[in-house]
């Protein structure tokens, strides 16, 4: 759909565990696609829960109740079963990434902070919904997912994008180019479309 190329630069914004039935061949997928263009993977919340149990500083239940369970049936009912690889890829995901017009990170930012003082609440944890922030310091438009647009049409308020358009509950997987504004979306039926 997207015909990625080596010359490419694909983002991602994190939420490849917990959001399905089998983010074990999510995150093979995501290493091979490594070897395609060139990929940006970023955390998202529920890449911290998983590695937060598997370091012992998050109660297992806790993220069971968030799609953790899932995950782990995936990987044989147990984080044993996460292959080295699959840790190395989740170990080298970033916090946020920054061009020279776009910010982009999980969740939300805190508009006068630098990108490497950004708190984790922020980051990875607090919606837009619940908190629109104003323009970064920096003057870079922010693109973000973490707060799921129902109608699924990307959320657009110029300084701010918001692509999270509700793929964990039957709603579209959602691809943004930056520079030309293209969408590509698809669902877990395979449906493809173009939104205007």
């Amino acid at each position: 759909m997207l015909g990625l190329t080596s010359t490419d630069t694909l983002v991602l914004l994190g939420d490849y565990v917990d959001r399905g039935p089998d983010s074990c061949s999510v995150l093979e997928q995501l290493r091979e696609l490594q070897q395609r263009c060139r990929l940006v993977p970023l955390l998202g919340n529920h890449e911290l829960m998983m590695m937060g149990v598997d370091s012992g500083t998050i109660p297992s239940m806790f993220w069971e109740r968030y799609g953790g369970y899932e995950t782990l049936q995936s990987y044989g009912g147990d984080l044993a079963g996460v292959p080295p690889s699959h840790w190395d890829f989740l170990q080298q995901c970033g916090r946020y990434y920054a061009t020279e017009t776009h910010l982009f990170m999980h969740a939300n930012y805190i508009a006068d902070r630098e990108l490497d003082d950004q708190p984790d609440q922020a980051l990875f944890w607090t919606h837009v919904s619940s908190v629109i922030p104003p323009p970064h310091r920096s003057g870079k438009t922010a693109v973000v997912g973490h707060t799921p647009q129902f109608d699924g049409q990307i959320l657009d308020l110029g300084h701010l994008i918001c692509i999270d358009t509700c793929c964990f509950a039957g709603g579209w997987l959602t691809a943004f180019d930056v520079h030309s504004g293209q969408i590509w979306q698809a669902n877990r039926l395979g449906l493809l479309r173009n939104p205007d």
